[in-house]
């Protein structure tokens, strides 16, 4: 069997111009070395036809809207290949400082001066602090001036058809991309986004978009491009709905070392490793805030430069941040850019 998914691979190598390959080299191919920038879409392949067939039956497309969007429709190998060179990838030293810097910290604590009653409301009504708000707006868009550059239906597109890792999930975000469009009766063709297919102020994703963005400014829609309220309510409202506690901790320090096998566990396991405050009172020998609720905590371990480490306990606060990006960078950097902000100068 992988000797024939090999030769599929060098056929394609082939077929595409770019050479032949041997055996050992196949298996490491990305996705992006296996198509040209600008090659058309297959309408006519298996999975668009089955796409097309679920539109028009179950979300009531017509063939003639869904020819007219998709006709034309080409792959950006651009895409692809920021899709394996992304950020969180990155070391937390080399990646802290792309966000957590001087500019950032200024231009975010002005974003709370400037919005500060509307930051009021969202406090009041949806129970999430400002800072943190403010946090994920600067990491996402820059305080909304970078919305991205890549033509969200292009890059979907794309991901479907030729990222096999997540096509499943781009398969989902497509579907609701065109549910959306026609819900605010936006052009699909229209949207610019990242190369992950976020998109506005808060780059959301598609379906991120259909559930969580809000109305704050009460204008009929949901505008997260243009609308300041609308988009510091909606990441209020995402995080809310992934049970943030007002006024509760995010993340403590634990030192730089792990001094027990069960911490260990818990921080090899990522994400999924959850462990009480007692067993990291009792094995860490650290004294830390109670857990709102007695909430379990995740283990993160963050890279120094001198390849030590930082190791930190994050509260189901840091969990929620991660239910927004499923990376502890991600999540570590929103909260201290957050204490930044609000930090005596």
């Amino acid at each position: 069997m992988k000797m024939k998914l090999l030769s599929v691979a060098t056929a394609l190598c082939l077929i595409l111009g770019l050479g032949s390959i041997n055996p050992a080299s196949a298996a490491a191919l990305k996705a992006a070395d296996m198509v040209k920038d600008g090659q058309a879409i297959n309408l006519a392949s298996p999975r668009y036809t089955a796409l097309f067939e679920e539109l028009v039956t179950k979300y009531k497309f017509t063939h003639r809207q869904l020819l007219r969007l998709f006709y034309g429709v080409t792959i950006s190998r651009r895409v692809l290949e920021l899709m394996d060179k992304q950020y969180e990838a990155l070391p937390y030293y080399k990646y802290y400082p792309i966000f957590v810097n001087q500019r950032m910290i200024d231009e975010g604590r002005r974003m709370l001066i400037l919005h500060r009653a509307l930051l009021d409301r969202i406090e009041k009504k949806i129970g999430v602090e400002r800072q943190i708000v403010v946090a994920v707006w600067g990491m996402e868009s820059r305080y909304g001036r970078h919305q991205g550059r890549f033509k969200i239906f292009q890059t979907l597109n794309t991901m479907f058809d030729a990222y096999p890792r997540r096509r499943a999930f781009y398969r989902k975000q497509l579907i609701s991309y065109l549910l959306l469009c026609r819900e605010n009766k936006v052009n699909p063709l229209s949207i610019n986004g990242s190369y992950g297919a976020a998109f506005g102020q808060t780059q959301f994703i598609p379906s991120s978009f259909r559930e969580y963005a809000v109305d704050f400014d009460h204008d009929g829609r949901r505008d997260v491009w243009n609308s300041v309220p609308d988009v510091l309510a909606s990441i209020a409202n995402y995080l809310h709905h992934f049970h943030w506690t007002f006024k509760a901790p995010v993340y403590a320090d634990i030192g730089h070392e792990l001094k027990a096998p069960a911490l260990v566990a818990a921080y090899k396991k990522g994400r999924k490793g959850l462990i009480s405050r007692q067993q990291v009172l009792k094995l860490q020998q650290v004294d830390i805030p109670p857990s709102p609720h007695n909430g379990l905590l995740t283990i993160v371990g963050l890279e120094l430069p001198d390849n030590g480490m930082r190791y930190v306990a994050g509260y189901p606060n840091f969990q929620a941040i991660t239910k927004w990006n499923n990376s502890n960078r991600y999540a570590m950097a929103v909260s201290e850019l957050a204490q930044r902000l609000i930090a005596p100068k």
